[in-house]
């Protein structure tokens, strides 16, 4: 199909099919670090692939290719890096990748859509092959973000950002068009509920249903409201949000990873951080405690290992502790008693859940040869020091102090105990692991900044 000029997109007047809302809602009063591809900062040097125009490529079978989502969200973490330095060179960074996006676009079915132009199939998950061209769902849902962006940036020329408003256009039209015709990357499953396909396969209700993919472009959906104040992208986000929440229980795998995607429920760990993130960054601009929560879940479930280059403080009780070895299946290939007379400190690589069992610790160092051995975290037993798995709430949550309870609070090693005669509510802006328990900032009240034991408040 010919291309038309930008300024000739037009956005169509109505949804490709009824789904499921429960009412989600575009909050658009968040501030600018909550905001959409905020946290992922391109470095002004990186060892990826790019051609002369210092867009990025991809390497697939010997060959060099365009590839549009590692294009659109290398535009996104150098606009990022623009809003961080101020330095343009990130700027013209990041058009260099929209532009070419743009460039490459296949006009289909009044669309723009983004294509892969080479051969793909997974290699873990049985029925997603693709011949080129194919298209995304989470390519196009990431060029609203991309177009978005650009188009409400100052430091672009008007004229530009006129046509990046188009192309977010564009890219919003391919949303509206669903499985009826080809090609397509929305659709509605047997529940009635919209899903965004990174992987649409032709057959109905045969694709990938994969979350991180759909919730990028519900991303995407936002920014594109804000960008127009568009009721039909806020209704799209209040389905894709209404289906995340619908099959959280699919996505979620209790005490272990999170799946990737509803067909395969494969618990994959580079995916798990992914989806507690996005799940979070979608409850800010949603607004919805709920979705905060279930964010929370898969953070308790299988929190992030890593403590860092330095590793943790962990402090263990006098008394008598049971380290231990395991196998990648959690089973336990040795074990032995480490006795203290006194407390002792140790360091520690990794807080790590161990597979069907407790969140433990690696020890690097400690006493009586301690390293290499686990112990599991057990306060006040065992535990690590500091600030660590933090997660920040807008709106702040709700809990409530129990009448008659006197709850110590902590702040800056300081201590003070509250106590209330009936129940009290209370906002909390802020959840982490301090010092070995799961502790509230309170945002409201006589306890206002100061850490709250999660375990000693009620819900709601």
């Amino acid at each position: 199909m010919g291309r038309r000029s930008p300024g000739q997109v037009a956005v169509p007047s109505g949804l490709p099919f009824t789904f499921e809302a429960r009412g989600f809602r575009c909050v658009l009063d968040v501030p600018d670090g909550m905001r959409p591809w905020r946290d992922r900062v391109a470095p002004r040097e990186d060892e990826g692939t790019h051609d002369g125009d210092g867009v990025r490529m991809f390497r697939w079978k010997g060959g060099l290719h365009d590839h549009p989502v590692g294009q659109i969200q290398y535009g996104l973490e150098n606009l990022a890096a623009y809003r961080r330095t101020g330095d343009a060179f990130f700027l013209v960074r990041a058009r260099a990748q929209a532009d070419r996006v743009v460039a490459r676009r296949h006009e289909r079915r009044g669309a723009w859509f983004f294509p892969y132009p080479f051969d793909f199939a997974h290699d873990v998950h049985s029925g997603v092959a693709y011949q080129a061209p194919w298209y995304s769902g989470m390519a196009q849902g990431e060029a609203l973000s991309l177009f978005a962006q650009l188009a409400q940036l100052p430091a672009v020329p008007a004229t530009a950002r006129q046509r990046y408003r188009a192309a977010a256009d564009g890219a919003f039209r391919s949303l509206l068009v669903g499985d009826d015709g080809a090609p397509w990357v929305v659709a509605r499953d047997e529940a009635g509920h919209l899903w965004i396909h990174e992987y649409p396969i032709g057959a109905p209700g045969t694709s990938d249903y994969t979350y991180n993919g759909f919730m990028f472009a519900a991303l995407g959906l936002w920014d594109y409201y804000a960008l127009t104040r568009s009721p039909l992208a806020a209704d799209l986000f209040d389905g894709s949000l209404t289906t995340l929440a619908a099959n959280f229980r699919n996505m979620r795998n209790p005490r272990w990873l999170s799946h990737y995607c509803r067909t395969h429920a494969v618990p994959t760990a580079s995916y798990h951080p992914v989806h507690i993130t996005l799940l979070r960054q979608l409850s800010w601009l949603s607004g919805s405690e709920p979705l905060a929560a279930r964010s929370d879940l898969l953070m308790d479930d299988y929190p992030a290992p890593s403590l860092g280059k330095d590793g943790g403080r962990v402090h263990l009780a006098e008394g008598t502790h049971t380290l231990f070895r395991y196998d990648d299946d959690g089973a336990v290939t040795a074990t032995r008693t480490l006795a203290l007379a006194l407390p002792a400190e140790a360091t520690a690589s990794h807080r790590i859940r161990i597979k069907g069992r407790d969140v433990h610790y690696l020890l690097t160092d400690g006493p009586d040869r301690a390293e290499g051995w686990y112990v599991a975290e057990r306060y006040p037993a065992a535990y690590v020091r500091g600030e660590w798995c933090a997660s920040d709430y807008r709106p702040a949550r709700r809990a409530r102090f129990r009448a008659g309870v006197s709850v110590v609070c902590h702040r800056d090693g300081e201590e003070r105990t509250v106590t209330y005669p009936k129940d009290t509510p209370v906002r909390y802006d802020r959840r982490a692991l301090v010092d070995g328990r799961m502790m509230l900032r309170a945002a409201d009240g006589d306890a206002k900044g100061w850490w709250v034991p999660g375990s000693q408040l009620l819900a709601g």
